[in-house]
């Protein structure tokens, strides 16, 4: 059974480089390891305007109502300057049990161990067990995440597919295999603050008027005071600052205007809609009370450009799924793993419109990192989690 050892799979993984979207080696190591487990599996390609076409895969056993899907992604970020890594980042090394390379953590050994447990189940089970197990794995999560995940839900769906519960295996454990799991994810807010002035000589500033004061005063506003203090299950909201640019590279000249690039994580009591709302009313409010201070320059002239949204918050609110996969992995931890909504996005975002979404990994102290690395031996206890995960969903 090629896919019942998790560990050689992983290097096979990991030594065939999958930057996105060339994530085609990748995928054929997959689907033979799904097909001898007895899968029937299909890749489809997706393709949008301005975006690179993405292989995606699907793998389905078993024929119940009850459906349970494993989801994750083959493609990784680029390695960076390959001579700073101790050990080639393609090259799947393992030194004193722990695996080194690009994907090892993110998230390569999600799609080992799933595809290990899914196989181990079967062997002891065969695909008449009473449900469905599939397989979503994209090569487009790293990248645009138009022509993955969301499609190939979407897809699936038409082709009558009923998804009843998914793990997504990023990694979501903290510090140690299993101390953590992800139920729910912050939204993800990006604007473009456009802030107009004068340009003019920087010998003759009474001649001009700097849009870079007034981005001053802006960005006072905006980080002064926090968006909210958090709730039961979010922590509080963030914004932050990511870029500021003029256009201008002259040592004399005063630039026209500005741009600030502003990123918020927002919890459960904004939407994309009203955080909008409330930025723009900040910055209105410092706006209007510049313009009355005495001697004030001209009014500020700006606009918010508001990004097309690309995750809004969500939380899984399944108690008994929650209940179901806390208890498998504290059965192989020992340890009850805390609930957790925090950090980036992940292609649970799209999971979340078809059914309750859970997310279930390895430590992710290295993913993007130079020398990124996983003990083999949290690969095998996170393979016995999601096998235990199956045990308890499917029950002889």
């Amino acid at each position: 059974m090629p896919g019942s050892d998790p560990s050689s799979l992983l290097a096979a993984l990991v030594r065939a480089p999958s930057v996105t979207p060339d994530v085609g080696q990748a995928l054929d190591i997959v689907e033979k390891a799904l097909a001898a487990a007895g899968f029937s599996i299909e890749r489809p390609v997706f393709q949008d305007t301005g975006t690179p076409d993405v292989e995606n895969l699907f793998a389905a056993a078993g024929n119940g109502a009850r459906h349970l899907v494993f989801a994750g992604h083959v493609d990784v970020v680029p390695p960076g300057e390959e001579t700073q890594w101790s050990h080639p980042p393609f090259a799947g090394e393992i030194v004193e049990g722990v695996l080194y390379g690009r994907g090892a953590i993110d998230m390569k050994s999600g799609v080992a161990a799933m595809i290990g447990a899914a196989t181990r189940f079967l062997h002891r089970r065969g695909t008449d067990f009473g449900g469905r197990i599939s397989f979503l794995i994209t090569g487009d999560e790293e990248g645009p995440a138009v022509n993955g995940t969301a499609k190939l839900l979407s897809w699936a769906v038409a082709r009558g597919e009923q998804f009843s519960a998914a793990i997504v295996g990023e990694p979501a454990s903290r510090q140690t295999l299993g101390d953590q799991i992800k139920i729910g994810r912050r939204g993800s807010f990006s604007a473009t603050i456009v802030i107009e002035g004068r340009q003019g000589h920087a010998a003759y500033p009474h001649l001009a008027d700097n849009p870079l004061r007034s981005l001053a005063t802006f960005a006072d506003v905006l980080l002064a005071e926090p968006l909210d203090a958090g709730t039961d299950n979010f922590e509080p909201s963030s914004l932050e600052l990511v870029s500021i640019d003029t256009g201008n590279r002259a040592w004399n000249v005063i630039p026209a205007r500005v741009t600030l690039r502003l990123n918020a994580r927002y919890n459960d009591l904004w939407t994309q809609e009203s955080l909008q709302v409330e930025i723009e009313r900040r910055l209105a409010a410092a706006a209007e009370d510049r313009r009355h201070r005495p001697g004030a320059a001209d009014p500020i002239r700006w606009r918010l450009v508001a990004e097309p949204a690309v995750s809004d918050v969500f939380l899984t609110r399944d108690e008994a799924l929650i209940d179901l996969v806390s208890a498998a992995m504290q059965s192989v931890t020992g340890i009850a793993p805390a609930l957790s909504t925090g950090g980036g996005t992940s292609d649970a975002r799209f999971i979340k419109d078809y059914c309750p979404v859970i997310e279930v990994g390895a430590v992710g102290a290295t993913m993007h990192q130079i020398d990124e690395c996983v003990a083999l031996a949290d690969v095998d206890s996170l393979t016995r989690i999601y096998e235990a995960i199956l045990d308890a969903y499917f029950p002889a």
